[in-house]
């Protein structure tokens, strides 16, 4: 019975042996580029967009002090068993042909496609340092009514000696360190105190007394970090302990809120969006449009 069993085994193994592997004497005809990544200090942004149709592969390159296209070794990744020329590593002055160079990639069966690989300059808008003008908020209940308005906060004689205006001589200074997986930019920001050394306290010193830091503590004081969200265009500050604010980074122009309402941005401004509740109680009052019934708050700066 043994002698059977081994018999059947050998049998099996034979036969296995001499079955004839289907992909033997496939050639493949494929000749792309799968991937492309930048080294020698060039910072990319995100992963290279790959358009096969148009055999184009675009890659964002952050533009900072000193980068430059003239000797950029591109790492190429083709596929399968493709070859490339200029060869994957090799020095290849962008600069010359307005970022672009062409790529021949060659299949194993030696069929050739050329491919243009372009390098698009990305400037972080955010990298500098700014000087805050201004805190400017949108508030009131009813605004449809005439309860809204908008209006620099330090304006109102509502703060402690230590309110909004004490921050209209900060700088904020923003540092790239880093993109991330899916390409948004992050880094470190400094809130640095001007020449009177001081940080606004955010507290509403009218009948009612009220702590309103949570609201328009937005920025941190001294360092925190930012993240350029682009896929909401959005920036993101975490303050030190692990907390975080959202805004947008808008340019000069004139929004329209409603009602007749505008605000107009002379340069730059971190946008925030506030949260409050109606009060009809309190309409008309600068402790209705602070404290209860905001709807946006623009930090406004001007970069340096």
């Amino acid at each position: 019975m043994k002698s059977i069993n081994y018999i059947f085994i050998i049998a099996i193994l034979f036969l296995t042996a001499c079955k004839k592997d289907p992909a033997a004497g496939v050639r493949s005809h494929e000749r792309a580029i799968e991937a492309v990544s930048l080294g020698d200090g060039l910072v990319q942004v995100g992963p290279a967009v790959v358009d096969r149709a148009n055999a184009k592969v675009i890659v964002r390159v952050l533009v900072q002090t000193g980068t430059a296209f003239d000797a950029v070794k591109p790492t190429i990744q083709t596929s399968y068993k493709a070859t490339v020329s200029p060869a994957s590593g090799n020095a290849i002055n962008f600069a010359s042909s307005n970022n672009e160079a062409k790529y021949t990639v060659t299949s194993e069966t030696g069929e050739t496609r050329e491919w243009t690989v372009v390098i698009q300059p990305f400037n972080e808008a955010l990298l500098g340092t700014f000087k805050i003008q201004d805190y400017t908020v949108y508030g009131g209940t009813g605004p449809q009514y005439g309860g809204g308005s908008v209006f620099n906060i330090a304006t109102k004689s509502v703060w402690p000696a230590a309110g909004p205006a004490q921050e209209y001589d900060n700088t904020l200074t923003f540092t790239y360190t880093g993109v991330t997986a899916d390409g948004n930019t992050q880094g470190t920001v400094v809130n640095s105190a001007g020449a009177d050394g001081l940080y606004a306290d955010f507290v509403y010193s009218k009948n009612p007394v009220t702590d309103v830091n949570a609201k328009y503590r937005v920025i941190p004081k001294g360092e925190g970090k930012w993240l350029h969200n682009y896929s909401n265009n959005t920036i993101v500050f975490t303050f030190p302990n692990g907390t975080s604010t959202t805004c947008t980074y808008d340019a000069a122009g004139t929004t329209a809120l409603g009602n007749g309402l505008t605000k107009v941005i002379t340069d730059n401004a971190f946008v925030f969006t506030l949260a409050g509740a109606d009060d009809y109680g309190n309409i008309y009052s600068d402790f209705d449009k602070i404290v209860k019934r905001p709807y946006k708050l623009w930090v406004n700066v001007k970069k340096q």
